[in-house]
């Protein structure tokens, strides 16, 4: 089982890992205080998971517009960032590395997260999305279109995150770019209709991304920053996931090999090893750095495509929320459990740190 590609050892950028079994970010809402930080209920679940070649935190929050969902931890102040600390300490006590996701909803925000304020996005346009509230999921509504100065302001809110982030003790960050989130926003020309610097061409619609990787990139360096990008995400009228989209994204990938990235995790799309390793292949042709596969993959999946050498390692999510010992058990072959999905974003410990590890009779 020791042959296993998943369990061999790989460098991304600065991050030496041992194997190459990435938890993947998941939201799971447990930050159940006012100050929406990390608790020592958060410590457990992530040392419990410290087998991962590399752990990606939840989408954790650059500032209070940030904000989409509730219970979500930030990383915008000194008593969020002292709860992140206990976090990183407890997982490189257990021998593990845990990179940061800084994110931001943007539009795809809603009027309750923001005491009644509209979200903003990069023009008014609806997302068409939904906002897990207080009172429940709420349809998006039309946001306001950001200033040029509130797009500094945003890019100086990931750059203070970082910073954040190198106080908690993370070994790097990765940006949140994907699904519909504020940076997919900016490079969806359905949704950014500005026509000053961030708009107008893909090239101009990409800026905003690339600002905000210059500015983490100057508190970490690029060799400990990862993005998550999903090319082909579909949802609504929105993201449409066309031959359209993927062509601005391989515009986008070619021009990432200049940033010197730690890696790219990218999205996939379910389907055959087959049609996996033709879109991973796709990918790589346009990016020469080391590229994370997410998206629905099993062991024999994950062992398949890094046969084929098109990406470097591979990310799981739902198997690490009933399975911490979830590389011990590809180790070893043991059967994965399942996972309670009632408990996905609700509750406490119950569902979070409450799944043990495989024991056999």
């Amino acid at each position: 089982m020791t042959s296993q590609p998943l369990l061999q050892p790989v460098r991304l950028g600065a991050l030496e890992l041992p194997n190459r079994v990435v938890m993947a970010p998941m939201t799971r809402a447990r930050a159940h205080n006012a100050e929406l930080a990390p608790t020592d209920l958060h410590a457990t679940y992530y040392r419990q998971r410290a087998g991962a070649g590399l752990i990606v935190t939840e989408g954790t929050w650059v500032s209070p517009d940030a904000i989409g969902y509730i219970n979500v931890p930030g990383l915008y102040t000194d008593t969020q960032t002292a709860g992140w600390a206990k976090v990183t300490e407890a997982v490189h006590a257990a021998g593990g590395r845990i990179v940061s996701q800084l994110g931001h909803v943007g539009a795809a925000s809603h009027p309750d997260h923001l005491d009644g304020r509209l979200p903003a996005g990069p023009s008014a346009v609806n997302p068409g999305e939904q906002s897990y509230t207080a009172s429940g999921p709420k349809d998006t509504v039309t946001p306001r279109a950001f200033t040029a100065a509130e797009i500094a302001d945003t890019i100086a809110d990931y750059r203070q995150a970082a910073q954040n982030a190198r106080r908690a003790g993370f070994d790097g960050v990765e940006l949140h770019a994907q699904v519909s989130h504020l940076i997919p926003q900016f490079l969806n020309p359905r949704l950014n209709l500005r026509t000053d610097a961030y708009g107008g061409s893909g090239e101009k619609r990409a800026r905003f991304l690339l600002d905000i990787l210059d500015a983490v990139g100057d508190v970490w360096g690029g060799d400990r920053v990862g993005v998550k990008l999903s090319p082909g995400w579909t949802s609504g009228a929105a993201f449409t996931g066309d031959e359209e989209t993927f062509a601005e994204y391989d515009q986008l990938l070619k021009k990432l090999n200049d940033s010197d990235l730690a890696y790219l995790h990218l999205l996939g799309a379910p389907g055959t090893i087959e049609e996996r390793i033709a879109l991973f292949s796709r990918y790589r042709a346009h990016y020469q750095g080391n590229i994370v596969a997410n998206l629905g993959f099993t062991r024999a999946l994950g062992n398949e495509i890094l046969d084929h050498g098109v990406v470097d390692a591979v990310s799981f999510g739902a198997p690490f929320i009933a399975n911490p010992d979830l590389v011990e058990r590809f180790a070893q072959g043991h059967p994965l459990a399942d996972d309670d999905q009632d408990t996905h974003y609700a509750g406490r410990s119950e569902g979070y740190t409450d799944y043990p590890a495989f024991t056999a009779g």
